[in-house]
């Protein structure tokens, strides 16, 4: 079996980003892999660590040359190889899930993880798409994953607490925080990770077009007052944080 795990590319959520022009700035950020993009990497590595018979992990990536670097980092924590569908065009969510859905296909995947929520389009749209396009159930927000065989069973949320689930492959999955803990490579593995196969493909060969254009943005850049609240009395501390949310943010009757 072939497990397909898609990687993004965003800058730290505790980075310092430059606004220029009323875009943001990632020139000089600090970029690492989506969060829970994170988490499907290495639950895909716990998956074959657990004695599935997982014969190959491969990594995707859509975006610019620098996206290599989230490439390289998911190669050090154990994927066998990655390919990567350079292009410097933004693609939206359902542009990238015929991508997903077309690589799946061509490497024969059985299981496709992807992050439950993109940290930079804030949308959880790529899983459902991905699935839609290549017909397979999906399981969503999942925080426990085993498989045996061909039979995929755990836990994910739902508006109600959680349910237990079981499906046969293929299927996609979306993950999210609290599924494990990711690993941090190691420099052994960081050195191997150079000599593992990381394929370049051109945009144009999956024929895909993002029919969506950014025509306005706001910058959110009002500053934070930083103020802190002394929590020695829990009492007063609560008083003065709904005083503060009453009369200063306004943001409660």
């Amino acid at each position: 079996m072939k497990i397909l795990t898609l990687v993004r590319q965003v800058p730290d959520a505790e980075a310092r980003v430059k606004i220029q022009g009323q875009q943001v700035d990632l020139e000089g950020a600090t970029l690492v892999i989506d969060g829970m993009d994170e988490y499907g990497v290495e639950e895909a590595l716990r998956l074959r660590e657990s004695g599935a018979a997982v014969e190959e992990i491969v990594a995707l990536a859509v975006g610019p040359k620098r996206v290599e670097d989230a490439l390289r980092t998911a190669l050090a924590m154990g994927v066998d190889r990655a390919i990567h569908v350079e292009t410097d065009e933004k693609i939206d969510a359902i542009a990238l899930s015929k991508i997903v859905a077309q690589v799946a296909q061509a490497e024969g995947a059985q299981l496709l993880l992807v992050g439950g929520q993109e940290a930079d389009w804030d949308s959880q749209a790529l899983g459902a798409a991905s699935a839609e396009r290549l017909g397979w159930p999906q399981l969503t927000w999942t925080n426990e994953l085993k498989l045996e065989g061909e039979t995929l069973t755990g836990r994910h949320d739902v508006d109600d607490g959680n349910e237990s689930f079981r499906t046969t492959l293929p299927a996609v999955v979306t993950t999210q925080q609290g599924l494990n803990e990711p690993r941090y490579p190691t420099l052994p593995n960081i050195m191997k990770a150079k000599k593992k196969e990381l394929r370049k493909d051109d945009l144009a060969t999956y024929g895909v077009q993002s029919r969506v254009r950014v025509t306005g943005n706001e910058i959110q850049t009002r500053a934070r007052l930083n103020r802190m609240i002394d929590g020695k009395d829990p009492q007063a501390a609560a008083a003065e944080l709904l005083n503060l949310l009453r009369n200063e943010a306004k943001v409660i009757a």
